[in-house]
């Protein structure tokens, strides 16, 4: 059976996500479960070794995230709350729960926010990064009553989603300015997600 290393792949059909591991050696596998209390812990963006896998509570049943043993890194990201990242070491055919609890970012000088940006984009539950720092799904962000208050410049867009194909684009606002990003995510093979 041909062997293939993929940060992260989807297997026969399941939604399980697998990271950095074969399909030989799904046996050997150690599971990792989040926990959330509020709704924002739970609409949080999980990395997994920088690869996004889903939020929080898309997380578990036929979406579980299994990883091979040996240390992972854990990022759990949300607009307006600070990261959490962590290091766990995974074992096999055992299970670790991360307890998630966001905490808001500390306050800094306010910035004028002068332009807004909204998203069409399919599937709407990829996450959308802007600048390098996750704002949430791209279906929060949709519609004139959903727009993204940003500030003028130009901004760094990326769209992603395991088993798509991540969109990237840079976008100029000038002051007063709305804007929107449409984005069809194409989906890639299972052998094919890097």
């Amino acid at each position: 059976m041909r062997e293939f290393l993929a940060k992260t792949a989807v297997l026969a059909g399941c939604y399980i996500f697998v990271v950095g591991a074969s399909a030989q050696t799904a046996q050997t596998l150690g599971e990792i479960r989040f926990h959330g209390g509020t709704s924002q812990d739970r609409d949080s963006g999980v990395w997994v070794d920088e690869k996004y896998l889903g939020s929080l509570k898309e997380l578990h049943g036929r979406r579980k995230v299994l990883l091979p043993p040996g240390e992972h890194e854990i990022s759990v990201r949300q607009f307006g709350c600070q990261d959490l990242t962590t290091a766990v070491v995974v074992e096999a055919n055992q299970i670790q729960t991360i307890q998630v609890n966001m905490l808001p970012t500390p306050p800094t000088t306010p910035v004028l926010v002068t332009s807004s940006l909204n998203f069409r984009v399919h599937p709407g539950r990829a996450a959308v990064m802007i600048d390098d720092k996750y704002l949430g799904r791209a279906s929060e962000f949709g519609g004139t009553m959903h727009s993204l208050p940003l500030n003028s410049g130009i901004h760094r867009i990326r769209i992603q989603l395991p088993g798509y194909r991540t969109f990237e684009a840079e976008v100029s606002l000038a002051a007063g300015q709305s804007s929107q990003v449409k984005a069809q995510l194409l989906k890639v093979a299972a052998d094919a997600v890097r």
